[in-house]
């Protein structure tokens, strides 16, 4: 899952970012409204998380825009204000899709960010199984033929984004995409990498296929 943080105070927004990408996240910052609309524009995400007082462009015109522009995008709003009636302003005013006052507990954003993520795109179960592969986003684990499989994070993206495919071949462009944040060298190996890695760790029989000239799938 690929999730764009703006946050115009550095150190929150360091902190926070650092948070999520140890949950497994892909994780874009931006530092004021400006540079998010930017960044949605080039880059395609799963979550938004939008602090609502925001510099250069405020919060709520950075929300109108996403909203406007139809992508799929959900956004998380974040915001000092925690009457009932700023709630509803930033939910039905500006489009987002949830709303968390701050100060907020670490642990409830990441709930919030993964049940936001799969209202993203097309439907998944919570807990992706495939033949004897089972994989657990909320809690983290993935296991075959119930053996723990013990996978980085990015390994966990990548497998996630397989299983959640339903069989459709996923491109390593969109791995690269989804799985990994701007920071990403798209001429590098990771994807392939990674891929590789995987393998090793689901042992046999192989479960994921390479399509020549179209990507991965399960």
């Amino acid at each position: 899952m690929r999730v764009l943080l703006v946050e115009d105070h550095r150190e929150l927004a360091e902190t926070v970012a650092a948070g999520l990408r140890r949950e497994g996240l892909a994780v874009d910052v931006a530092g004021d409204g400006a540079a998010a609309l930017e960044r949605a524009s080039v880059n395609r995400y799963d979550v938004v998380v939008l602090d609502r007082d925001l510099p250069v462009v405020h919060g709520d015109e950075v929300c109108r825009s996403l909203a406007s522009d139809g992508g799929t995008a959900r956004v998380l709003m974040l915001t000092a204000a925690g009457t009932i009636e700023d709630r509803v302003d930033g939910l039905l005013g500006c489009g987002a899709d949830d709303y968390l006052p701050k100060p907020f507990a670490f642990a409830e954003l990441v709930a919030r960010v993964r049940a936001l993520g799969r209202r993203a795109g097309p439907a998944v179960p919570a807990v992706l199984v495939s033949g004897d592969l089972r994989l657990d986003p909320g809690r983290r684990t993935a296991s075959r033929a119930g053996r723990r499989l013990d996978l980085s994070p990015k390994e966990f993206a990548v497998l996630e984004l397989l299983m959640g495919a339903g069989g459709h071949v996923v491109s390593a462009e969109e791995l690269l995409e989804r799985a990994w944040d701007e920071a990403a060298d798209p001429f590098t190996g990771t994807v392939k990498v990674t891929v590789s890695r995987l393998r090793r760790k689901l042992g046999d029989p192989p479960v994921v296929e390479t399509v020549p000239q179209a990507g991965y799938r399960i």
